[in-house]
């Protein structure tokens, strides 16, 4: 009749890990289960959660990838002599992001283990208020039983499923930093935090990227500063280019594998059209 844990944390992100840790210094039975579903692209990452895996931590390092090429062109009027083109290798920082990410999975793992965290590599459900039934990918389950239960879930990208082809065709963020080879001509697709930040670093590396937006620019965040539309400006001074008032209605494969997007322009009534390597949107979670 007794359970097996005090706590039971679902979720090993940011702040179910916090919270386990924390728990765990006080002396109580801790044990965290965490589970990443594929995307629909089927990219998966390890214990972290987004900040770690596909947020925060490889777009900052993405960012100074950016940085890094900004101040090689800067270098040159301060007497440094950097022989002209600067090419940059998408496969190269990939493959260092993700081994940096993937240190940082183990990191996490063994605070846990250092804690007397137990760690379940598992997809969790509800059997009633103090049981949770664990799946494994194979399918072997765990009955875990526990006096408390703190859901730490987050969330995920959501695609526009009712655009044609979105899901088909369309990456969200969870793929962009897992990607192995450069994305090529992108479209960041609608104009949310997370579709500048990665606009800004795709620029930066020299991609040919294009932002649409529906309406205004940072929906939701303080307008009266203008802020919102000074970020748009300094990126597009930057060479960002910017579908202003525009909506995507479908998306489809052509022959080269090339993703052709068609677009409303809602201020001239027309039905636009253009190709890219890649879509990604970002619509919120």
């Amino acid at each position: 009749g007794r359970n097996e844990y005090d706590l039971l944390v679902v979720g090993g992100g940011s702040g179910g890990l916090a919270c386990a840790k924390e728990a765990a210094q006080f002396g109580r039975k801790v044990a965290v289960l965490d589970y990443v579903e594929p995307s629909p692209k089927g990219t998966t990452w390890g214990l972290g959660g987004t900040c770690v895996n596909v947020g925060c931590i490889p777009k900052k390092l993405m960012h100074q990838a950016a940085l890094l090429g900004s101040a090689l062109k800067d270098a040159q009027h301060y007497g440094w002599n950097i022989a002209q083109p600067v090419h940059h290798t998408w496969s190269v920082m990939a493959q260092a992001v993700q081994n940096y990410v993937k240190s940082l999975n183990w990191g996490h793992r063994v605070q846990l283990q250092d804690k007397k965290v137990k760690y379940f590599n598992m997809k969790g459900s509800f059997s009633d208020p103090h049981t949770v039934r664990g799946l494994t990918k194979a399918g072997k389950e765990t009955v875990v039983t526990a006096d408390n239960i703190v859901i730490a879930t987050g969330g995920r990208p959501k695609y526009p499923t009712h655009i044609a082809g979105a899901l088909e065709y369309g990456i969200t963020s969870d793929d962009l930093f897992w990607l192995k080879e450069s994305p090529g001509k992108t479209l960041p697709s609608f104009i949310l935090y997370v579709s500048l930040e990665c606009a800004g670093f795709l620029t930066g590396i020299g991609l040919d990227t294009t932002v649409m937006m529906r309406s205004i620019p940072l929906r939701g965040f303080d307008q009266a500063s203008q802020m919102a539309s000074l970020v748009t400006e300094h990126m597009e001074s930057y060479g960002t280019k910017f579908l202003k008032r525009c909506f995507p209605t479908k998306v489809e494969k052509l022959e080269s594998n090339r993703l052709q997007v068609t677009w409303k322009n809602t201020d001239l009534g027309t039905e636009e059209t253009d190709s890219f390597d890649t879509v990604m949107w970002a619509v919120g979670k």
